[in-house]
């Protein structure tokens, strides 16, 4: 068992992405659930399910954690007993953490997939993207935003945040790798910045609050 990818994304703040290949037996070794885990992972019925729960736990050790250090919120948002900001992701065969200790972090993994092209009405304007070369393009470029939306609404943990109407991302090139977003909600407005790297045919997006 090993981690896919790693990311230091400055001094307080890094990620790693696991690949999960592994039997779920293979998963267990090393990791102990707390009961509220336990229950949880029994009710869950798809084996990938339960496979990306228990990769997760191995994310957690890589940083020194257990799941005993993880505790959740009553909007479901994840938070370490130590005080150190994190976030939590899964997408079919992968799953990722973000970690920091000075700033609030978001992160989303999504399969880019043309299933996004029927949906993306419902979460940025999508004639904003007409102007792209092909549809791989536009379903990569959708992806970006659509992970970069989720990013920021795992960062804000507010129910009733609008992916449409009150998180906006600034436009991008795909060589750039980075771009900006704005949240306006209830009167407040935050800024963040947004990275994001792709791998076989998969998007992770990453953010952290812009503290300038």
């Amino acid at each position: 068992m090993a981690v896919y990818k790693t990311i230091t994304v400055n001094e307080d703040t890094s990620l790693a992405i696991w690949k999960v290949d592994e039997a779920e037996d293979k998963l267990w070794k090393d990791v102990e659930l707390t009961p509220h885990c336990q229950a949880r992972f029994d009710g869950m019925k798809s084996e990938l399910h339960r496979r990306a729960f228990l990769s997760i736990r191995h994310l957690l050790a890589e940083y020194g954690y257990t799941d005993s250090d993880l505790v959740y919120d009553l909007n479901g948002k994840p938070h370490l007993r130590d005080g150190k900001f994190i976030s939590i992701t899964h997408s079919h065969n992968f799953t990722g953490i973000i970690i920091s200790k000075s700033e609030e972090v978001g992160i989303d993994i999504e399969m880019q997939r043309d299933k996004i092209l029927r949906i993306a009405h419902k979460f940025t304007p999508f004639e904003e993207y007409r102007t792209l070369a092909n549809t791989a393009a536009i379903i990569r470029k959708l992806t970006i935003v659509w992970g970069a939306k989720e990013s920021l609404y795992k960062i804000y943990g507010h129910r009733g945040l609008s992916f449409l109407h009150h998180i906006n991302v600034q436009d991008f090139m795909f060589d750039n790798k980075n771009t900006t977003a704005q949240i306006i909600f209830m009167g407040d407005l935050s800024n963040y910045d947004i990275r994001f790297l792709e791998f076989e045919e998969f998007t992770c997006v990453y953010a952290t609050r812009d503290k300038s």
